[in-house]
């Protein structure tokens, strides 16, 4: 442990005696790690961490803008309102990498072209932000996370903006995101209805640690490429997981197949209940978020609050209306999302609800 915190020991102390970092020597070298992609939701889209390695001086830290505290006050509602404070971390190369090596996720190195200069002008950057108030920022799904803040970093360094995304840029954010969540349905399920039409846009954005792992291998400095060397650090062993019935689109489709068969007016109204629950929190969470991939969730319009009036109409001519209105917002919505990639995972619940709206109208009428 005195080995792995030595060079956080030493920065410290000359950090705070001299209100500089230690002299990098000519035998220094900044690297990008890109991190493959773990099973938490949190981990699931990757990782980018920056290396600083002296062995001149001893130094091999690892700095990171992906750290949070999950013991802070009202952690969850910070999350979802989109004030979270994350924070930058540092820890030498070896304690980095040990958590990579447990979880069997890769690491790819990037070496950077960098001058002595750059390299110490880098090292500053990331101690002053590391000891000061620069040391936390408003975490933004898409705008600010751990790889934004190091390509905004690198860029700053080298004084032009020579990193930029390489990959397609016309393909929407929740099409780039789709394919992170294989095997993960819930995950899958869960982000693209509680995401909005924000995430519709053309990716523009460079904020993946993938795409940043592209973008440096095209990159230049000064008519030279950016990145001089690779290195695979951890290969990618990790097993495919097998395929789970109950983590699959197959389990949520026998669910509903049960519930139209049974077609107990009950349950219906309980699970349309539920669904307008969701919708209600949908529309409610954009405006409360400051995260605006929350803002203006068409998903809403199959998940509708107005399903939370069925239970209590009494009057068939109202509930008639209120019918009318629910299904009107089906078929906009079944239009909206004509080119969405997460139609497959709704069409169990399109037509689950059409079904149940059909029957539900009907025993009305019968009464």
């Amino acid at each position: 442990m005195i080995k792995k915190l030595r060079f956080l020991f030493i920065v410290l102390i000359f950090f705070n005696s001299f209100s500089q970092s230690p002299i990098l020597s000519d035998k220094a070298t900044v690297s990008i790690l890109t991190c493959g992609k773990g099973n938490e939701l949190y981990t699931v889209f990757g990782h980018t961490a920056i290396r600083i390695k002296d062995s001149i001086n001893n130094v091999d830290a690892v700095y990171n803008y992906g750290a949070f505290d999950f013991r802070v006050e009202n952690f969850y509602l910070k999350f979802v309102k989109g004030d979270l404070q994350y924070f930058i971390g540092a820890s030498s190369y070896e304690e980095f990498l040990y958590e990579y090596q447990q979880e069997n996720r890769e690491v790819i190195e990037q070496y950077l072209n960098f001058s002595t200069a750059k390299k110490q002008e880098l090292f500053d950057k990331l101690n002053t932000s590391l000891f000061s108030e620069e040391r936390n920022y408003t975490y933004k799904f898409i705008d600010r996370n751990c790889t934004t803040m190091v390509v905004d970093k690198i860029n700053e360094t080298i004084g032009i903006k020579s990193i930029k995304k390489i990959d397609k840029t016309t393909i929407s954010y929740r099409t780039v995101l789709y394919p992170y969540f294989e095997n993960h349905f819930w995950y899958k399920l869960g982000i693209n209805v509680i995401f909005g039409s924000k995430t519709d846009k053309e990716s523009k954005q460079l904020f993946l640690p993938i795409e940043l792992l592209h973008s440096l291998d095209k990159a230049n400095i000064s008519g030279k490429p950016l990145v001089y060397k690779t290195e695979n650090v951890i290969k990618n062993t990790t097993v495919e997981e097998k395929f789970s019935f109950f983590n699959s689109i197959y389990f949520v489709s026998l669910l509903l197949l049960i519930l139209v068969l049974l077609n107990n007016k009950i349950l219906n109204l309980s699970y349309l209940f539920i669904l307008g629950l969701f919708g209600l929190f949908f529309c409610l969470v954009g405006f409360y978020s400051f995260h605006k991939e929350l803002l203006w969730n068409y998903n809403a319009l199959l998940f509708n609050p107005l399903y939370l009036f069925l239970p209590f109409i009494k009057s068939l001519k109202w509930f008639k209306y209120c019918l009318i209105a629910i299904v009107l917002c089906l078929i906009a919505y079944i239009i909206i999302m004509l080119n969405k990639p997460h139609l497959i995972l709704v069409i169990p619940f399109i037509l689950a609800n059409f079904y149940i709206l059909w029957k539900l109208y009907l025993g009305k009428k019968a009464i």
